[in-house]
């Protein structure tokens, strides 16, 4: 048997643990909306709502009037209900993460958890997501299973960047003041760049994170680092990744050993069937015993969505 069910009081754990990870998640980035303050500044005759920012950037909204009144109340009221509600849901899901733990509900490797978060944390989960090995975890997470851990069994994590999103990606990235790989140091400041290979950082534990891109269409930019830091990474060409890249996604929450969960990006999981079908029987210079690991994978995921634990589509 490639997958077992995971025992009932996990399930039941797994379910509450997620509607209060996924309702955290929401409240959270409510809170980052009143992030910063308003107050009234007098200017000669004549008071101004001014709005500030964590930056110690202002913005002048206008001088003192019914609407600028009603607009101060509601974010003074609007920031402290949503303060209240991240406070408590910080608790549930602190509670949340020690029931996990000791339910044994996750086995997510805590790099790659860390990994994921540090990413949603910087605001920029969108613009990457996991192919490869580690999908899997999303799609037995979603069933309710346990696959056996020889499918399983990696030490690096693919993220694949979508290109398409290249300019808003820099953007995002600009504003942060930060590189990819400094983003990737949050969650272990062990982690380097890989020598020799720029797409690829390794932690001092031998954990790598491979960054991967589609082949250069239209304006893409070729070569392409993350930022203008000459230590950043520099994602790879892969095959078939244009094809990984339009593939309709499929997002879940996963957790690790320690109880701790994230948000995990991925490829619905038809899309991963025929990739990996691909991969097992047509990449070039494929090694057999990742051949047959490839089709091992698509046949676990097949016998998922075929008995109806898993949606194909997602």
């Amino acid at each position: 048997m490639d997958f077992f069910p995971i025992p009932d009081n996990a399930a039941r754990q797994l379910i509450d643990s997620t509607t209060v990870f996924n309702e955290h998640r929401r409240v959270d980035a409510q809170a980052r909306s009143f992030v910063g303050g308003m107050y009234w500044k007098r200017q000669g005759d004549y008071e101004y709502l001014i709005r500030t920012r964590t930056d110690n950037r202002q913005h002048r909204i206008g001088p003192r009037s019914p609407e600028t009144e009603k607009t101060y109340q509601d974010f003074i009221s609007g920031k402290r209900a949503v303060e209240d509600r991240l406070r408590a849901l910080r608790a549930a899901l602190a509670d949340a993460v020690r029931l996990n733990r000791a339910l044994k509900v996750g086995r997510v490797p805590a790099p790659v958890l860390g990994v994921l978060q540090a990413i949603e944390d910087a605001g920029l989960g969108e613009h990457f997501v996991v192919v490869g090995t580690h999908a899997l975890y999303a799609y037995e997470t979603a069933a309710g299973v346990r696959i056996v851990q020889g499918a399983l069994a990696t030490q690096d994590v693919d993220l694949l960047w979508d290109a398409r999103k290249r300019v808003r990606f820099v953007t995002d990235l600009g504003k942060l003041e930060s590189s990819m790989l400094q983003i990737l140091q949050r969650a272990d400041p062990t982690f380097i760049r890989k020598p020799g290979q720029n797409e690829t950082a390794i932690n001092e534990k031998g954990f790598e994170v491979d960054f991967l891109r589609r082949q250069p269409e239209g304006d893409d930019p070729h070569p392409f680092r993350f930022s203008d830091d000459e230590d950043d990474l520099w994602p790879v060409q892969a095959v078939r990744a244009k094809v990984l890249t339009t593939a309709k996604r499929f997002d879940h929450v996963v957790v690790s050993a320690p109880g701790k969960m994230a948000l995990m990006r991925t490829i619905a999981p038809d899309a991963f069937v025929q990739f990996k079908r691909w991969m097992s029987a047509q990449a070039p210079t494929r090694e057999p015993a990742k051949r047959r690991r490839d089709l091992h994978q698509a046949q676990i995921v097949e016998a998922l969505v075929a008995q109806g634990l898993l949606a194909a589509n997602g």
